[in-house]
């Protein structure tokens, strides 16, 4: 009896079984393997020791080394995040929530390069022709050379992409190519690791850059197989709030570039703007001094940016209070919140907090521990830091605090923008070049005692 070739894949993290289970062994998820059959059987698959393969060409890792030519698009934001303009050969993978701007943002980038010499084919499996048309004459594109195509079938598109030889070709979205080889419905994990695996290899055997648009799961990750973020050369994702006009492309992998890089747009009535400042940005609404308001100084890849910390503490009526955060991770509040009270003596039992990064920006760094905890003692002893002042250092769990890096970047930026304060730890390397006047702390104790007189 033949064995059978069918697998078993987890649409959670893509992780292979051979048979079916209740819980995948790669992520701990329940319910989440998918019955798919394999994109093909080649000779060895069988046995390995069936056919002998060639020998794979070694080479010692010093030598000449040829940098990849880029292509700059012009818009100088996602120039930035692509880590100096588009890698020929190249694969991208842009993600999103819906409706925040991914169609919008590369139908203007595709317009950008093909104004600036490159073939560009734009494959729309979401909306009609029409549709597309009428998005290019409200962001005022109609006019640029890009070939427009409305497809899902796979074996179609490769058709059409290797008979006109693009440049570029974006595929939006990667969740509505149907591969004919493949048993399962479009959005499948099969479907979307076929067709990612596909279009992948092709752009680079032909040498061609490719862009994919991905769809996102309600936790923020892309949907599909892990195995897809792998496949491509750099994941970007579109990153907003839907009350803020302000979005942000952020990289969390570049394999020609530095990640964690971030550019900042706004979204208008005619498309996207780019935003050369975004610190000025996120603090033009901010006036004067207020409790609970402190600027924090942070660095997003390799660009320094100020942001706005607000907090408010009130009683609770409740039993059980609340702990409301926005734009910050929120067991990095409970921990700071936990460090506050153990070792500050300052307690939060009994109070409701709200935390929120304005302008709809998303912190990660460790180094907004200090800024946090200023904002939550501003606000809970109402009583406003000076509003020429910058904050910004980790807080550890004894209490103590560490310094950040590129201190003097931080800085500089503060100082730019009229800033003429700052509150960092104690050892910091702040550079002989900085005016600013600097308030140093060894311990978030000292911290409360002379800012705040907190006991």
């Amino acid at each position: 009896m033949a064995k059978s070739l069918l697998t078993y894949s987890c649409s959670a993290c893509g992780h292979a079984h051979k048979k079916w289970a209740g819980q995948c062994d790669g992520c701990g998820e329940w319910n989440t393997l998918v019955e798919e059959a394999p994109m093909s059987a080649g000779p060895a698959s069988s046995s390995l020791g069936a056919t002998r393969g060639r020998k794979v060409p070694l080479m010692d890792l010093d030598g000449d080394i040829e940098l990849p030519p880029r292509t700059l698009s012009g818009v100088q934001e996602l120039d930035r995040v692509l880590g100096g303009g588009l890698v020929a050969s190249s694969a991208v993978l842009v993600g999103g929530d819906p409706g925040i701007g991914k169609s919008t943002l590369l139908l203007q980038a595709a317009a950008r390069f093909a104004r600036n010499g490159l073939k560009v084919i734009y494959i729309s499996g979401e909306e009609a022709s029409a549709q597309v048309r009428m998005r290019a004459q409200r962001l005022g594109v109609e006019k640029s050379p890009v070939r427009l195509g409305t497809e899902t079938s796979l074996r179609d598109i490769l058709t059409t992409l290797e008979n006109e030889k693009p440049d570029l070709a974006v595929i939006d979205s990667i969740q509505t190519m149907w591969a004919d080889n493949v048993s399962s419905a479009p959005g499948s994990v099969s479907q979307v690791r076929a067709a990612a695996h596909e279009l992948t290899t092709f752009a680079k055997r032909k040498g061609m850059a490719i862009v994919l648009v991905g769809h996102v799961t309600k936790e923020g990750q892309i949907a599909g197989p892990r195995v897809v973020e792998h496949m491509v050369d750099t994941v970007l994702y579109f990153e907003g709030e839907r009350g803020h006009q302000f979005r942000i492309l952020r990289a969390v992998k570049n394999r020609f570039g530095a990640t964690d890089e971030i550019g900042v747009f706004e979204m208008t009535g005619k498309g996207l703007r780019e935003i050369k400042n975004p610190s000025a940005l996120f603090l033009a609404d901010r006036d004067k001094a207020q409790p609970g308001s402190v600027v924090f100084a942070g660095i997003e890849g390799t660009r320094p940016v100020l942001a706005e910390f607000q907090a408010l503490v009130s009683p609770s009526p409740h039993s059980q209070s609340k702990r409301t955060v926005v734009g910050w991770d929120s067991g990095r509040l409970a921990m700071i919140l936990a460090v506050l009270e153990s070792r500050c003596g300052i307690p939060f039992a009994g109070l409701d907090v709200y935390l929120n990064v304005a302008g709809g920006l998303k912190v990660t760094e460790p180094a907004a521990d200090l800024a946090v905890a200023a904002a939550l003692l501003s606000a809970r002893e109402d009583t406003a830091l000076p509003a020429d002042t910058v904050v910004f250092g980790e807080i550890s769990l004894s209490g103590t605090l560490r310094p950040a890096g590129q201190t003097e970047n931080r800085l500089k930026e503060a100082e730019k923008l009229g800033f003429s304060g700052a509150i960092v730890p104690s050892r910091s390397k702040t550079g002989a070049g900085c005016t600013l006047e600097l308030k140093q702390f060894d311990d978030l104790i000292g911290f409360t005692e002379q800012t705040f007189s907190a006991g």
